[in-house]
């Protein structure tokens, strides 16, 4: 019997072994890169109207999709010395307005995103905050936004305000916010579910509730997590903004925005972007939301 016994507790060791790691390969999803480190394969890229040094506009339209006459966006080597560098990074040169768009679209997903910026500033933008934006959720025509951009949810890149949300072209979120004067709102798990949208007095900008961001020249990474009609914005691991009802103003009517291409801005400053990887997901880690 205790022969027996051994060989039972011996056969359940395994089964329990073996239950654990299916158990634990279906909730710990691989990462998928979606920059192969040599090129743009699996991106599009889009640019608006042309500007002049002044950020004064030229011509009529844009210059449209994959045209890229000044080598907006390129990949390049890193510099040498920086924390992570001497590798191939994105290199967006911010020279004119545009994104770098992929071709797929994600739902349901936790994006990780690496970026520093760039010494250059261009046109309107020059000498002034360095400028650029991850845009997710994107739907819809290219230069909706700005003549640039698709309509979308903007998880802001720009120094000292990495974190924002903006609604691009009628994309739209609730938000517990607090407000700080009569035009700007801060998020706050505490405060009143705003919704932020670009046709009523609130607007569609909503300021992170803390800031997360490294010093000028540094890496930062950048995490977003989207399930359902829900997405997180963290930065260097701090969790700055939850956004509740993502949704779109479309011809009067608020429809769902839980899915969609994921956008990369050019807009007005160097910036570099790496080790951009997707994971999908069932729900948002608790922990993120606290």
């Amino acid at each position: 019997m205790k022969y027996f016994a051994l060989i039972s507790m011996a056969s359940l060791a395994i089964f329990s072994f073996i239950f654990a790691f299916t158990a634990t390969g279906r909730q710990q999803p691989e990462w998928t890169s979606l920059f192969n480190g040599r090129d743009l394969s699996g991106w599009d890229t889009y640019l608006g109207p042309e500007k002049d040094s002044t950020g004064k506009r030229v011509g009529e339209g844009p210059i449209g999709l994959n045209k890229d006459p000044q080598q907006v966006f390129t990949v390049v080597k890193d510099e040498a010395g920086q924390a992570g560098g001497d590798g191939d990074v994105i290199r967006i040169s911010g020279e004119n307005v545009g994104a770098l768009t992929s071709k797929k679209e994600f739902e349901n997903y936790h994006l990780r995103v690496m970026f520093r910026w760039g010494i250059l500033t261009w046109g309107s933008k020059k000498n002034k905050k360095k400028d650029s934006g991850l845009l997710y959720h994107s739907v819809g025509p290219y230069g909706a936004d700005y003549g640039a951009w698709m309509r979308s949810q903007e998880f802001q890149v720009q120094e000292g305000d990495c974190g924002d949300y903006w609604g691009c072209a009628g994309g739209l979120a609730e938000i517990p916010a607090l407000k700080k004067t009569d035009s700007e709102y801060v998020y706050d798990p505490s405060g009143n579910l705003t919704t932020f949208r670009a046709d009523n007095a609130t607007g569609r900008h909503c300021i992170k509730g803390s800031d997360g961001e490294k010093p000028t020249g540094q890496w930062n990474t950048l995490d977003l997590y989207c399930h359902g009609d829900t997405s997180v914005h963290v930065v260097n691991g701090r969790t700055v903004m939850v956004l509740y009802h993502n949704g779109q103003s479309d011809n009067g009517r608020v429809l769902p925005l839980t899915k969609g291409r994921l956008q990369l801005q050019s807009e007005g400053a160097e910036v570099f972007y790496k080790a951009i990887r997707i994971m999908p997901i069932t729900d948002i880690p608790g922990e993120v939301l606290k």
